[in-house]
This record gives C-alpha cells, sequence and structure tokens, in this order.
C-alpha cells in the first residue's frame, strides 16, 4: 500500500528532473529552474507564467514583489501559502523577464502535467493569460477571468497576474475579488469523470 510520503517523493523526482533539464534553450541562462513548491495534497495548484530574477536566484517560485502581493491575496481569502502548490507553466526564467515562448512552454508542459497528476487539485487558479492558454487556449483573459470552469473535473479559474495589479493599480480590486472566491470553489469542485469535457459553471 502506497505511504504518505510517496506524493511528496514524486514531486521531489519531477522537481529533480526539471533542475536537470535542457529541452529548451532557457535551461542555458538559467541559475536554478523553478519547479514549484507547496503540500502533495493541495486543494488549490496556482500556475503563474515564468520565473523572474529573484525567483530564478533562489529556485522558488513567487518571491519577488508580486510574490508579497500573492501571499496578501491570499490571506484575503482566509489561505496561506503554504496551504497551494505554486508554479509556472515554464520553470526556468527567460531572459530579460521576457514572455515564454510557445515552445517554452510546450517543453516544460510535461513537467506541469505531471504535477498536476500527483497533486490532484480541486482548483487550478491560472494567473495572466500565458497560464490560462495552457490550459483554456484562445481564451482572453479579460473575458475568462473570475469564470470558473469544469475542465475533465477539474476547476480551472482564470485570474488576473499578480504582477499586473503592481503595474495598474485600477487591477488590484479586480484580482481581490476573484481570489476571495477561491473557497467557495472548492463547495463546487467537481467529481471527476471520465472522458474529456469542459463547462462553465454558473457558480458566480
Amino acid at each position: 500500500m502506497p505511504t504518505a510520503a510517496e506524493p511528496m517523493e514524486n514531486l521531489d523526482q519531477i522537481g529533480r528532473e526539471i533542475s536537470a533539464c535542457t529541452d529548451c534553450a532557457l535551461s542555458r541562462n538559467r541559475n536554478r529552474a523553478v519547479p514549484g513548491e507547496g503540500p502533495s495534497d493541495a486543494d488549490f495548484v496556482l500556475v503563474g507564467e515564468a520565473p523572474g530574477f529573484n525567483e530564478d536566484q533562489q529556485g522558488r517560485p513567487f518571491v519577488g514583489a508580486a510574490g508579497r502581493l500573492l501571499e496578501e491575496l491570499l490571506s484575503h481569502a482566509g489561505l496561506s501559502r503554504g496551504q497551494v502548490f505554486i508554479t509556472n507553466t515554464v520553470k526556468c526564467r527567460p531572459l530579460n523577464n521576457r514572455d515564454p515562448l510557445p515552445g517554452e512552454m510546450a517543453a516544460c508542459r510535461k513537467y506541469l502535467d505531471r504535477q498536476l497528476e500527483v497533486i490532484s487539485p480541486k482548483v487550478v487558479v491560472t494567473l495572466g493569460r500565458y497560464s490560462l492558454a495552457s490550459f483554456l487556449p484562445g481564451e482572453a483573459i479579460g473575458k475568462a477571468r473570475g469564470r470558473p470552469r469544469n475542465v475533465n473535473g477539474t476547476i480551472v479559474y482564470p485570474i488576473y497576474h499578480p504582477a499586473a495589479a503592481l503595474r495598474q493599480q485600477a487591477l488590484r480590486k479586480v484580482i481581490e475579488e476573484d481570489m476571495q472566491k477561491l473557497p467557495e470553489l472548492l463547495k463546487a469542485a467537481p467529481q471527476p469523470q471520465e472522458g474529456p469535457q469542459e463547462e462553465q459553471l454558473s457558480m458566480f
């Protein structure tokens, strides 16, 4: 029978593979890869876009200004950083903090999929348009944000990236309102179903 430690061991193994990965050009200039962090049984997985300078230095996600804001937003929702798993669509920092390229996102997707398989979260919160595109291709963040979807038995909940609120103060209230709905999403979490499906939940 599997022990409680085995899922975390699997996450650790994925993290080691990410740290040694050379599947795209981002690996050539990284200081440290940023696999992600959080409990292996988290109800929420937050998926950002890419590590920045501070994350590249420390090997941890969301440790700069956007990370501090994220922790504050989680607190307003009655959650702590230690209760959620936080990662990114790409695990290495793009030079000069440019946007991740489609090929880079594709190269990292296998790691994200494996992390989600281990954790089996009830809710995946996509932070920003590139994370959104990984789960709901073709959707615009301005229209998709705040609208939870049932995708193959998991709630996908798009919101703006916290960094957007640092650039545009007017977005802060929007992000706060969306984050405060997280506890309610757990109550509406669907039971896993066989076969692909996607539907918008009408709870909000």
